[in-house]
């Protein structure tokens, strides 16, 4: 489907009045991704050692142009196929909307992570996901109110992650692919 269709379908599905909702072809994107995940792990590789001046402004310019082609309620991934971590913060608060104390909830949902102790789902994909849409977005954890963390700052210190990221969110990929593409034309690169 070209990228035009998608935008269009994408547009269909967030009027409240058309019922339609669209889900992402995920083996299409991570053949997408196997085709360039080389390429853009070297540029976030290169982007260590070598970081344009003006960074924070080409992220937000070129992040405004991602979301103009990427719906994340049709794609879902990241509660499909990551595991978030919760804070004491988001335990108290998603416990006490399920009537449940702290323990209760981490009991029936969570685990701690055996190698940095951080409390995380036991299961994927996350049991919060319902209809590829966040039954408790509003009180979601903050890690994924953060996701896919764009706005991270300094945005070369995030590398990492980004380069974990990019094989699971098409947000991300489309990114950095864009990144790179601009770097790579309007800078010594």
């Amino acid at each position: 489907m070209g990228s035009k269709n998608l935008a269009k379908i994408t547009l269909l599905s967030r009027n409240p009045l058309i019922f339609t909702h669209f889900i992402m072809d995920l083996k299409a994107f991570k053949k997408k991704v196997a085709k360039k995940k080389d390429k853009l792990n070297a540029f976030l590789t290169k982007l260590d050692d070598i970081v344009p001046d003006d960074m924070p402004q080409l992220v937000a310019e070129v992040d405004k142009t991602v979301w103009q082609d990427v719906d994340c309620t049709t794609c879902a991934n990241c509660c499909k196929s990551m595991v978030p971590t919760y804070t004491t913060k988001d335990i108290a608060r998603i416990s006490a909307h399920f009537g449940m104390t702290p323990k209760q909830f981490k009991d029936k949902w969570l685990e701690k992570d055996p190698d940095n102790g951080d409390w995380q789902n036991k299961q994927r994909p996350c049991q919060f996901l319902k209809d590829n849409l966040c039954s408790i977005y509003e009180i979601r954890p903050a890690d994924c109110a953060e996701f896919p963390h764009h706005n991270k700052k300094p945005f070369d210190l995030y590398n990492d992650m980004f380069k974990q990221n990019i094989e699971y969110c098409p947000a991300t990929f489309t990114l950095i692919n864009r990144l790179r593409k601009r770097v790579e034309k309007e800078y010594e690169w």
